[in-house]
C-alpha cells in the first residue's frame, strides 16, 4: 500500500495537528472506556475505587511516547488501555489502587523479560511458528472480534442507558461511516488524510438535528445525544471547569499484602503471555501496511520492551495496562498516513487533553452511533488487512484450510478458556489452536518445492520486490 506520508515524513504544522485529532479520535473512546468498565465491577463489588478515564488517556500518551523512544521512532502505533486485562483488573480492584498498579507493573515486566530473551536468541523463530496462513486469520480475527462492538454502538442512542435499538441511532451511524467511507475514496487529498475528523463532526451534526427536534417535539427516541457532560462541567463555573488534572492512580493510598500480591501476579501474568500473540499480530500487520518488516527492524525486542515499559508507564497514571492499538493501525491503513510524527503529536495531545475539561466533556457527548459508524471502517480494515495476508497462501491444500478454518471459527464463535482468575481470550485461544493445527499437518519430511514455496510466503514485501527490480534494472542495462 501506498503511503501518502511515510514513517519518516513530517507533515506541515497545520496538518499535523488535524492528523493527530484524527489519531486520538480513533484510539479514544476504547482508552476511556477500561477504566469506566472497571469502575463499574468495583461498584458492584462494594469496593470505593474510581479510575479517572482522562488519566488512562495521560498514561496512553506518555506511554505511546515511551513506545516510541524504544522502537526508535520507526512503529507508527498509538499505546491504548488493554482489554484483555479487564478481567485481572475487575479481580486487582479487591486489593486496591496499589494491586492495579502492581498488575501493571507484573505484565510489563513479563513483556521485558520475553523481549530480553529475544534480544539473545533472535526472532527468527516467529517467522516460523507464526507464518502468514496463522498471523493472517489471527489479524483478520483481531477485526472481526470487534465488529460486535461496533454494530453494537450503531445501534444506540447516548441518550439510551439501556442501549436499546434506536433506527435514528442507525441513521447517524451509517451516514458517518459514508462519510468517511466518501472522503476517503473520492474526497480531495486533505479530505482522504482526515475522514474520520470530517466523519464524526458530520456524524455529530446529524445527531443533533435530531436531537434537538425531539427536545422540541418531546420525542425521547429522536434525542440521540447525550449533553450532559458538558452541562455538568458548565454549572458551577469555576477554574477546574477549564483546567483540571487528572486523578492519578499512583495519588491515591498504596497498600498491600503478601497474600494479595501472589493474587494480582497470577491474575496478571498468564494474561501477558496471551497478549504477546496479539502485539505480534498487530505488528505484522503494520508491517504489511507500511511495507517495512518491524519484527526485524526496529526488531520485536524493541516493541516488547516499548510495550512493556510503556504499559508500566500507563498504568502508574491511569491504572490500566497498555496496548498497541488495532484502531491505530486501521487509521494509518485507511489515510495512508504513516508518520510516526503524527503519532508522537497524538500522544503529545492526548496528555494535554487530559487536562482540558471541557475538551474531555465534548468527547464524552459524542454519541455512541457516531463512533460505531468510524468502527465500522476501522476494524473492517483491520480484518482485511488480515485476509490480505493469506493471499500467497494455497487455501486449496487442506493443510492450511484446516489452520485458517481453524482460528477463523473459533476466534469468531468465542471459544474462551477460563482458569479461575485467568481467562484466555478466544483470539490467544484460537491463535494457539491454530499453531497445533499447523505443527500437526506440517510434514516431518519437506520436499524442495515445499521449503521454497515457505520461504516465499515468509519473504517481506521489500523482499519480495527485490529479484523482480534486480531483473528490471538488467533489461534496462541489455537495452
Amino acid at each position: 500500500m501506498q503511503m501518502i506520508y511515510g514513517v519518516n515524513d513530517k507533515p506541515k504544522f497545520g496538518q499535523l495537528v488535524l492528523f493527530a485529532i484524527q489519531q486520538l479520535l480513533a484510539i479514544i473512546t476504547a482508552t476511556i472506556v477500561v477504566p469506566v468498565i472497571v469502575n463499574g465491577a468495583a461498584a458492584k463489588q462494594g469496593i470505593e475505587m474510581y479510575l479517572d478515564p482522562a488519566a488512562a488517556l495521560f498514561g496512553a500518551g506518555l506511554g505511546t511516547i515511551v513506545y516510541l523512544l524504544f522502537t526508535r521512532g520507526k512503529s507508527p502505533v498509538f499505546l491504548g488501555s488493554s482489554f484483555a486485562f479487564l478481567n485481572s483488573m475487575t479481580a486487582a480492584v479487591a486489593c486496591g489502587y496499589w494491586g492495579i498498579i502492581m498488575g501493571t507493573v507484573v505484565a510489563g515486566l513479563v513483556y521485558v523479560v520475553i523481549a530480553l530473551i529475544i534480544m539473545f536468541v533472535g526472532s527468527g523463530w516467529v517467522n516460523k511458528l507464526l507464518p502468514p496462513v496463522i498471523i493472517g486469520p489471527t489479524v483478520a480475527l483481531i477485526g472481526l472480534s470487534l465488529a460486535g462492538n461496533a454494530v453494537g454502538d450503531v445501534m444506540k442512542a447516548s441518550t439510551d442507558a439501556g442501549g436499546s435499538y434506536n433506527l435514528i441511532a442507525i441513521l447517524c451511524g451509517i451516514f458517518t461511516f459514508a462519510v468517511v467511507v466518501f472522503c476517503s475514496v473520492k474526497g480531495t487529498k486533505c479530505m482522504k488524510l482526515i475522514p474520520f475528523i470530517i466523519g464524526i463532526l458530520a456524524g455529530y451534526a446529524l445527531a443533533s438535528i435530531f436531537t434537538g427536534i425531539g427536545f422540541a417535539a418531546n420525542v425521547d427516541y429522536l434525542k440521540i445525544v447525550n449533553y450532559q457532560a458538558l452541562v455538568d462541567n458548565f454549572t458551577n463555573v469555576q477554574f477546574t471547569s477549564f483546567l483540571d488534572y487528572p486523578q492519578f492512580t499512583f495519588l491515591h493510598e498504596w497498600d498491600i499484602t503478601g497474600a494479595e500480591f501472589v493474587s494480582v501476579l497470577v491474575a496478571y501474568a498468564p494474561v501477558a503471555f496471551v497478549v504477546l500473540a496479539e502485539h505480534i499480530a498487530d505488528h505484522k500487520n503494520i508491517s504489511s501496511i507500511i511495507e517495512k518488516d518491524l519484527i526485524t527492524d526496529p526488531g520485536l525486542h524493541r516493541t516488547l520492551l516499548g510495550d512493556g515499559v510503556g504499559s508500566i508507564v500507563g498504568g502508574f497514571f491511569g491504572g490500566a495496562p497498555n496496548t498497541t492499538y488495532g484502531e491505530s493501525v486501521g487509521c494509518v491503513a485507511i489515510t495512508r498516513n504513516a508518520s510516526v510524527v503524527t503519532i508522537f503529536a497524538a500522544a503529545c495531545l492526548a496528555i494535554i487533553v487530559s487536562f482540558l475539561s471541557p475538551v474531555v466533556a465534548f468527547i464524552n457527548t459524542i454519541p455512541s452511533c457516531v463512533m460505531g459508524g468510524v468502527c465500522l471502517a476501522l476494524y473492517g480494515f483491520i480484518a482485511v488487512s488480515g485476509l490480505k495476508m493469506l493471499q500467497p497462501v494455497d487455501l486449496n491444500d487442506n493443510r492450511n484450510l484446516f489452520v485458517v478454518s481453524a482460528i477463523l471459527i473459533s476466534g469468531i464463535g468465542g471459544l474462551v478458556l477460563n482458569f479461575g482468575p485467568v481467562q484466555i481470550t478466544s483470539i490467544a485461544t484460537a491463535l494457539v489452536l491454530g499453531i497445533l493445527t499447523n505443527l500437526l499437518l506440517k510434514p516431518w519430511k519437506k520436499t524442495e518445492k515445499a521449503e521454497e514455496a515457505e520461504e516465499a510466503v515468509e519473504e517481506t514485501p521489500a523482499e519480495a520486490a527485490a529479484p523482480q527490480q534486480e531483473e528490471v534494472e538488467e533489461g534496462e542495462k541489455d537495452e
